[in-house]
């Protein structure tokens, strides 16, 4: 039992105590099937959201404004006591870490220490309250990597978002990779912002706007956001005209993304720095010897 500070005549005299929260610690563990694979996943992890504690992603994992600079600043470190490799960042007088437990388990420790950090009270009566907040500050925080990872796409969902779509009597153009303008929206809509807090017309304009280094009216902006829709890559939230993505939405966006950007570019630009030296002289082999046998098939130009 936790001991009374007041005596009974205390109690009638009118003193009385309350309980409050100085510390509380809500953690999440999942347990890999395979440990084996289990560090290579944490640490490409912890390199796609290396930036996860910049101040405007810290505020949406917590679901906080970004108002006036606070006291403490926001920071984030990422360290290897021993072995194990962990990821901590901080809001106000809160952190979240994250690491590898045991090497088979990804564990995120959401700790406040301030309740009002995250809008609760400190009495004790509030602690349901703060535990489920600090419960959707993992959640959060899962989603985010989550999107990241895995994200492959399977051909039957590749093939459909490049065909033309039939739904709900409506008629929508397809969005093929490579495509300038279907790039453009997927790179946009990769953004953490868009994934935790939603978007509209006007917000998603801008940045597709600035990936197509060109102008991007409006009615553009509708039409596509129309043929996500209808692609079910992207959902209308009910009465409002902000939209949110579905699960397919952010693996397609992200496929494409990272398809582009870590796969196809780099190799297209694998003959010059700063492509890996062996790299480059391998290729310079491989064009080497397809030239000879171009030569001795004798299908060049005659001299």
């Amino acid at each position: 039992m936790i001991p009374t500070p007041f005596t009974d005549d205390d109690r009638r005299a009118g003193y009385f105590w309350e309980l409050s929260m100085r510390q509380v610690e809500v953690s999440r563990t999942l347990v890999f099937d395979d440990p084996r694979r289990a560090r290579g996943f944490f640490e490409s992890l912890v390199a796609d959201n290396v930036g996860i504690g910049r101040p405007e992603k810290v505020a949406m994992v917590f679901a906080r404004k970004l108002g006036r600079p606070i006291s403490q600043p926001y920071c984030q470190r990422v360290f290897t006591p021993g072995t194990e490799v962990h990821m901590d960042f901080s809001y106000k007088h809160s952190r979240v870490k994250q690491y590898l437990k045991e090497g088979r388990a990804l564990r995120i420790e959401t700790v406040i220490n301030k309740p009002s950090d995250i809008g609760v009270l400190a009495r004790l009566e509030h602690l349901g309250e703060l535990v489920g907040k600090a419960r959707q500050v993992n959640d959060r925080l899962l989603m985010i990597e989550r999107a990241g990872q895995g994200c492959a796409i399977g051909s039957a969902l590749f093939e459909r978002i490049h065909q033309p779509y039939i739904r709900e009597g409506q008629r929508t153009g397809a969005l093929r990779f490579g495509d300038q303008r279907a790039m453009a929206l997927a790179g946009s809509l990769c953004l953490v912002v868009h994934a935790v807090t939603g978007f509209t017309n006007k917000s998603l304009r801008g940045q597709v706007a600035g990936l197509l280094g060109r102008d991007y009216s409006s009615s553009q902006m509708s039409y596509d956001l129309r043929r996500l829709r209808l692609h079910g890559l992207i959902e209308r939230s009910a009465g409002t005209n902000s939209y949110t993505l579905t699960p397919d939405g952010i693996r397609v966006a992200v496929f494409y993304t990272k398809l582009q950007a870590r796969l196809l570019a780099p190799l297209l630009d694998a003959d010059k720095p700063p492509a890996p030296i062996e790299l480059r002289r391998a290729l310079a082999t491989v064009e080497r010897i397809l030239g000879d046998y171009v030569s001795n098939a004798r299908l060049g130009a005659a001299a």
